[in-house]
């Protein structure tokens, strides 16, 4: 009963395959190889639009060097006080820009809310030299707290902030998991309601270790820097085509969207299960495979005294994540736990 964290779940078996099947004969490096290629035809088809890809290894190394091309060194990110380029990055974002600086910004569910970023705009005037001028307002799709923007909700903030020289950057770390629990497409989810550049994640639902910046139309020119930033970071892998490969399998036959489907479901009867149980309070809308609940001490201490695996969020509650291979029968055994 590993409900811990997608991070811990085995690589799908058609990701390693395709890895293995990559392993043959010799490839163009850095990129520039024919599955890197074959990947950023499919993605156009799956955004509806022209865009560049550069694979990374982490979503720490995607969101920062995303976030190093969209916002100059005296700039500054608004994002929510929740995000994980705030609490979790261990101030890479600052690193890799240079000196760019994360305004933390308030809303339910950790997701911005329209008067907080207003009020952030109104204190921040374009032109005041004694402040940090605002080029990015990041969101993460699936929220910390596993909620999750819709389209119409990231086009009102991103139409706020491009009211400035600014760009709108999205966190996709759960990107699949928020996708279809809205019942949207990638297109109307991303570019179509104003996003600059998604971070594509794939670790987190199923692959080994295999995660995408993804540039749009608006800052397509910057991929050249973006790929000279990798470089110079030490984050460009040599044998990408491995990275590719992943995404390949990945994409095909829609298998990111089954497995971001099946997560949900485990996760959404789970919070059912939960929210059902005396004393225990499910905090957050249940839009993907995070479940955060407050428990009665006791239910959380036998919980655990029957296997189950699960995080000690800061304000108090328990996070229960599943992934792509949480089994029913795993959910069903921490309910029977929980009811005993």
């Amino acid at each position: 009963m590993n409900f811990l964290s997608d991070t811990t779940a085995p690589a799908h078996p058609a990701l390693i395959e395709a890895i293995a099947a990559a392993n043959t004969g010799f490839e163009a490096s850095y990129g520039a190889d024919t599955i890197s290629r074959r990947v950023e035809a499919r993605l156009k088809d799956i955004f509806e639009t022209d865009l560049k890809v550069l694979f990374a290894v982490s979503g720490t190394a995607s969101n920062a060097l995303a976030l190093s091309v969209l916002c100059p060194n005296h700039g500054a990110i608004l994002c929510h006080d929740e995000a994980h380029i705030h609490r979790d990055e261990r101030g890479a974002p600052e690193f890799f820009t240079g000196g760019g600086k994360l305004i933390p910004l308030e809303g339910d569910h950790a997701r911005i809310s329209l008067a907080s970023l207003d009020q952030a705009l109104a204190e921040i005037p374009e032109g005041f030299v004694h402040s940090s001028p605002v080029r990015v307002l990041s969101l993460s799709n699936l929220t910390e707290s596993g909620s999750a923007y819709s389209p119409s909700e990231v086009a009102e903030r991103a139409e706020r902030v491009h009211r400035r020289p600014a760009f709108v950057h999205m966190d996709g770390a759960r990107f699949a998991n928020a996708l279809v629990s809205l019942g949207c497409s990638p297109a109307e989810l991303t570019w179509k309601a104003g996003v600059d550049a998604l971070c594509f994640g794939a670790t987190k639902n199923g692959a080994l270790g295999a995660e995408a910046v993804i540039l749009f139309p608006p800052v397509i020119d910057r991929f050249e820097e973006l790929q000279a930033r990798q470089k110079r970071a030490g984050h460009m892998a040599p044998k990408m085509r491995f990275l590719a490969a992943q995404f390949e399998a990945w994409l095909a036959d829609d298998l990111w969207l089954d497995l971001a489907r099946s997560a949900n479901a485990r996760a959404r009867a789970l919070s059912e299960g939960l929210g059902v149980l005396d004393g225990v309070e499910v905090l957050h809308p249940v839009k993907g495979n995070e479940v955060f609940a407050r428990l009665p001490e006791a239910l959380g201490d036998r919980l655990k005294a029957a296997g189950a695996g699960f995080y000690q969020w800061p304000d108090g509650s328990c996070r229960f994540v599943t992934s792509w291979c949480t089994e029913e029968a795993e959910v069903e055994a921490l309910l029977a736990a929980a009811q005993d």
